[in-house]
């Protein structure tokens, strides 16, 4: 079976200093990958995700950046440039929620998840192909000129009462993805993206911790079990690699089949 083939890929991975993306951060330095973990406020844990890269023979470099702005964005370019050279593949990973039901749903609640979740992505990847497009490529190449890989939600396409701004954001972000997968695919750069369903992550930990709340969350999932980090982080590394080459626009979803809808298997 052909190989990844990521070693010496140069990749930004936002959010990176937690849950999914340090798991995606891990498996590119797993690979031979250089990775920059960006990171908003907690210094020391992208600085573990860093040493456990390294500890695995890679590259790392904890990289502070507030991707909700584009000065943020720039300076987690600027880095990679710094100290790798360049950039192959942006996974946009950070994101945040602020739940509350819709009519107290403040409106700094829904901007800042919006700003985060959404224009966050959207200010990331557009750096990132000024990036890619300023460094050489052999127009002849068989192979794409950068990646990008999106971490959106099934909730881009499940309606999540109660969380409506996080919802929204996703939603979005599946049409923005799309859009700029059929605008740069002939330049040779690939922009997809992974749907993660229910995983075990700190941000979550109350509905799969409580053996209650547990048992109700697993109906939700026909394959019975409730996903883990390094799940999503195996999807996105085949998707940074060459293996993936002719898939463009995709959202892979990795949800146990949270959306075929399973309430629905009895009742037809």
């Amino acid at each position: 079976m052909q190989r990844l083939q990521l070693e010496n890929t140069r990749a930004i991975v936002t959010g990176a200093s937690s849950g999914i993306g340090a798991a995606i951060a891990r498996g590119f330095g797993a690979e031979g990958a250089k990775v920059i973990v960006n990171y908003h406020k907690d210094a020391a844990a992208a600085q573990r995700i860093v040493a456990q890269i390294k500890d695995q023979g890679g590259l790392a470099q904890a990289v502070q950046a507030d991707i909700a702005s584009a000065q943020g964005c720039a300076a987690l370019f600027a880095a990679a440039e710094q100290h790798f050279g360049g950039v192959d593949v942006l996974v946009a990973n950070a994101g945040i929620q602020r739940d509350a039901p819709l009519t107290e749903l403040r409106l700094d609640a829904w901007q800042k998840v919006i700003d985060v979740n959404l224009t966050g992505h959207f200010l990331c990847a557009q750096e990132a192909v000024r990036r890619f497009r300023r460094q050489t490529h052999d127009p002849e190449s068989a192979v794409a000129r950068g990646k990008i890989i999106f971490t959106s939600s099934v909730h881009q396409v499940i309606p999540w009462a109660g969380r409506v701004n996080y919802a929204a954001a996703k939603g979005g972000m599946k049409m923005m993805m799309e859009s700029m997968a059929q605008e740069l695919a002939c330049e040779k750069i690939r922009v997809n993206a992974i749907a993660p369903g229910a995983i075990k992550t700190a941000i979550n930990r109350d509905a799969w911790d409580d053996p209650a709340n547990k048992k109700e969350l697993l109906k939700l999932i026909p394959y019975g079990r409730i996903g883990l980090p390094e799940d999503i982080a195996k999807a996105t590394l085949w998707l940074a690699s060459d293996l993936s080459d002719c898939v463009v626009g995709t959202t892979l979803f990795v949800d146990g089949g949270m959306t075929l809808y399973p309430s629905f298997r009895d009742s037809g």
